[in-house]
């Protein structure tokens, strides 16, 4: 089994200032989290004034969660393309080579989560239902897909197969890298689909 490499469509190019302002304000969250970044420090690392930023972004917490939303949208075009795949097997190749080639953002997706609980609560609650609709739900989608085709275990409810499958694939995005991904990767990929008993 090999993982491709990463044949993802590009991401549209967004506007080049809100592309400087989202890439310095993750860089300045991630080392200071939420609580130890001001607006006027963002403002400064991009080189525009405070009216600016606010120009594009009302306040923090809608900067805050439009960089969590990039990294939404960046999982869900992983899911879109691994279902144009055909078999389980390809699709779950398909996805787990783009998220390694995605790592390094995707770190910084996961860095960032961990600082929602300081976003107001209707906010939040928004973000974490788009969360479980566009990556949770697509996930359970291709499994649900694998499944109706008699790929996959039927006597398991889909959403127990995501869990398992994202449990696996949490290793690949979180944490230092791993000295091998793409081995890694394959052995992962190996215990989902084929089982770690001896055969």
């Amino acid at each position: 089994m090999t993982v491709p490499s990463s044949a993802l469509p590009p991401s549209p190019t967004p506007d080049t200032t809100r592309a400087r302002i989202l890439t310095e304000a993750a860089r300045l969250f991630v080392a200071s989290g939420y609580h130890g970044v001001s607006m006027r420090e963002v403002a400064e690392a991009v080189g525009v004034t405070k009216p600016a930023l606010y120009h594009h972004y009302e306040d923090k917490e809608a900067l805050f969660l439009a960089m969590l939303e990039g990294t939404l949208a960046g999982l869900s075009r992983l899911v879109a393309h691994a279902g144009t795949q055909s078999g389980v097997r390809a699709q779950l190749e398909t996805l787990v080579g783009d998220l390694l080639a995605s790592a390094p953002e995707q770190r910084v997706g996961l860095q960032l989560a961990g600082e929602l609980r300081h976003v107001s609560p209707g906010r939040r609650a928004a973000f974490e239902s788009e969360y479980r609709r566009v990556w949770m739900g697509g996930l359970t989608g291709l499994i649900e897909g694998a499944a109706a085709r008699g790929e996959l275990r039927g006597d398991l409810p889909p959403a127990m197969l995501t869990r398992a499958l994202l449990a696996l694939m949490y290793p690949l995005v979180m944490g230092a890298p791993p000295a091998d991904p793409q081995g890694t990767a394959r052995a992962l990929l190996s215990v989902y689909l084929d089982g770690a008993t001896a055969r």
